[in-house]
């Protein structure tokens, strides 16, 4: 859980303040780990469940502290955006029925926070990334109002030194440009931690490392961004590019991201991680300390490490490094961060269960994994499964090249089956959760391929809000049911549809696919598309992809009459017939009012923009199909209320 009491002052007296306090606590650490102090011999096991907040629509509900409010549960924590949720789950030790018990208090917190939620017309949805999320959503008005949240975005922009810029290519492809951190809200995650010893530390990191790749391969599901259909696990780019502050002298130097998989292997100690966390990663985040650890330690007390957990908590690594304090011992955990929210409970504890149960078996089976794998191997593994899922092809030590589904099914299952029944968790667990596993690359069936699989079977269907929103209904509708993602059927619009919510705004329906000009093309270009789109407007774009003007079938024929009557002879540029500065509409505009704005100015179509851009159009023709679609389907209502009541 991210440290919340952080302070907002921009002094440099303050600044330097918190780096002498972070320089000590690095070095209590090194005492700390130099006189035995660090618990060893110990293996528990946590989680962090984060969540989506949706309103009826599926579409973001930016309710979060009323949720919390109303939820008064003390694991219940906000994130970074109104519409995120995240709970802390209790540390248990690993055995036994302990991966039951987590499904079980992960079920618990999942459901107090939905109780909540409805008190506020809100659900909840675990989610890697909402299918329903607009870039209009990512505005500063959705920032959770709380310290923390302000300050990493007054710092992390201005070290930026300009925009966020995200560009991604996968099926479709996405460029975005941001001025704020609220890309980081549309990731939420299922984080396992694990406890180590100080002497296992840098084996086990490095153990961890590796099997980051088939674990995600096996666990994907974010496959949608902005209505673009991306990476299986499009998370692992958008959070990187999300809080990346670099200048841009800084990323042509090669500097590393805030997220990252990490520079190399760990040799011998966690200070070797800390310490290069402090040496290239400015502080974003400060807090006034009140003592020195040294001095604790001196004392004979256990120090809380303070500037150091700040630190930390700004630097995203993949598997990440944590100290804490559980019943006066001081330990450290290795936090997995790669895994998505979703698709449903059952399926992020069988990805824990791999992860553990890998984590257990691998360390006799691989000793020390950095003499056998290249670093370089383990990092494009990662990044395979990521782009991939469980398409990916592994290097792996005595594989040479293999897809992840034959590395997962005949050599690491077996293994993370023997891990957990060595570790002592109990059978009846160690099946069912492994059982998902296999379930699921036998079935080839993650979240992610569910998705692209239900939005090919939906086709042209509907608008793509529709689908969008189709799928993340049914993926509610299956997660309160609690049924693994292996098992659930295709998403479809029908059944899913709510007509009445599905026009309410002009960018639930409005046309993406556009065909635009420019002022100086040739009219003739505008008349071709016309005619070979079979489209009656046409939008025009200076070359800044800011709309200018729109040309319409109507300025064509007036321009072709002036023709007939000897009026027009040479070659007619676009700028030249165009309306300039259109009437124009947002996404978020009501339909309604859309239709009004259209009979009052006497047009046929409006250019939607956001921010003077043009990110859609919807003309006359649309309303007119919409109507019809809305007769048709209270036609089929009808029929199916006579034949029921015929029935009866």
């Amino acid at each position: 859980m991210g440290e919340h009491d952080v302070s907002t002052e921009h002094e440099d007296r303050q600044a330097r303040s918190f780096m002498k306090a972070l320089l000590a606590d690095l070095s209590a650490l090194q005492q700390m780990l130099e006189t035995g102090l660090i618990e060893s011999d110990v293996r528990r096991i946590g989680a962090e469940q984060e969540m989506f907040l949706v309103d009826s629509r599926m579409r973001p509900a930016p309710v979060v502290m009323e949720v919390l409010q109303r939820a008064g549960d003390a694991r219940l924590t906000t994130e970074i955006g109104r519409f995120n949720l995240e709970a802390n789950l209790t540390p248990r030790f690993f055995e036994g029925r302990c991966l039951d018990a987590l499904e079980r208090e992960t079920a618990e917190a999942v459901d107090a926070a939905r109780r909540a939620a409805r008190g506020c017309g809100a659900d909840v949805l675990l989610a890697g990334i909402l299918p329903t999320l607009r870039q209009s959503d990512l505005t500063l008005d959705n920032l959770t109002p709380l310290p923390r949240y302000e300050e990493m975005n007054r710092v992390m922009t201005r070290m930026r030194g300009g925009t966020f810029n995200v560009y991604l290519k996968g099926l479709d492809e996405l460029r975005v440009t941001h001025d704020n951190l609220m890309l980081e809200a549309c990731c939420t995650s299922f984080q396992v931690h694990l406890q180590v010893g100080p002497q296992e530390f840098a084996r086990l990191y490095n153990l961890a490392q590796a099997i980051l790749a088939p674990v995600l391969a096996v666990a994907t599901n974010s496959p949608l961004l902005l209505g673009r259909r991306l990476w299986h696990e499009t998370r692992i780019a958008l959070f990187q590019h999300s809080v990346d502050e670099r200048s841009s002298s800084r990323q042509m130097r090669g500097h590393p991201p805030r997220v990252s998989f990490g520079q190399g292997w760990v040799k011998e100690s966690v200070l070797e991680i800390f310490r290069e966390e402090i040496a290239r990663f400015r502080v974003i985040l400060t807090k006034k300390i009140e003592e020195d650890s040294l001095a604790v330690l001196a004392r004979g007390e256990l120090p809380g490490l303070a500037a150091l957990r700040l630190h930390n908590g700004t630097v995203w690594r993949w598997n990440r490094p944590c100290y804490g304090i559980i019943d006066g011992r001081p330990h450290l955990r290795i936090e997995m961060r790669a895994l998505p929210a979703g698709p449903s409970i059952p399926d992020e504890i069988a990805n824990a269960a791999f992860f553990l149960g890998l984590m257990s078996a691998l360390p006799g089976e691989y000793g020390e994994i950095d003499r056998l794998m290249s670093f370089d191997d383990a990092r494009e593994n990662f990044l395979a499964a990521a782009r991939q899922g469980l398409k990916a092809q592994f290097t792996w030590p005595g594989w040479r090249s293999t897809p992840a589904s034959t590395l997962i099914l005949e050599h690491l299952l077996p293994l993370a089956r023997e891990g957990l029944a060595r570790a002592g968790i109990a059978a009846e667990d160690n099946g069912r959760y492994l059982g998902l596993i296999e379930e699921r690359v036998r079935r080839e069936q993650t979240g992610s391929l569910w998705a692209l699989r239900s939005l090919a079977a939906m086709g042209g269907k509907g608008t793509r809000e529709q689908r969008y929103r189709a799928l993340a209904a049914t993926a509610l509708d299956e997660q309160q049911r609690g049924s693994p993602v292996h098992t659930w059927p295709v998403a479809s619009l029908q059944g899913a549809q709510d007509w009445g919510q599905s026009y309410q705004t002009v960018g639930q329906f409005m046309s993406t696919d556009l065909f635009t000009v420019r002022p100086d093309d040739l009219v003739d270009l505008a008349a071709s598309v016309m005619d070979w789109k079979h489209v009656r407007h046409v939008p025009v774009e200076d070359d800044d992809g800011l709309l200018v003007g729109v040309v319409s079938h109507r300025d064509l024929l007036h321009l072709m009459s002036r023709g007939m009557t000897g009026q027009q002879t040479a070659p007619v540029a676009v700028k030249e017939i165009m309306k300039p500065h259109p009437v124009t509409v947002t996404p978020d505009t009501p339909t309604i009012e859309a239709i009004e704005i259209m009979r009052r100015h006497n047009i046929g179509c409006l250019p939607v923009t956001d921010d003077g851009r043009l990110v859609g159009i919807i003309t006359a023709q649309d309303f007119l199909s919409l109507a019809a679609e809305l007769i048709e389907e209270r036609l089929k209502g009808a029929e199916m209320k006579l034949a029921r009541s015929s029935g009866d």
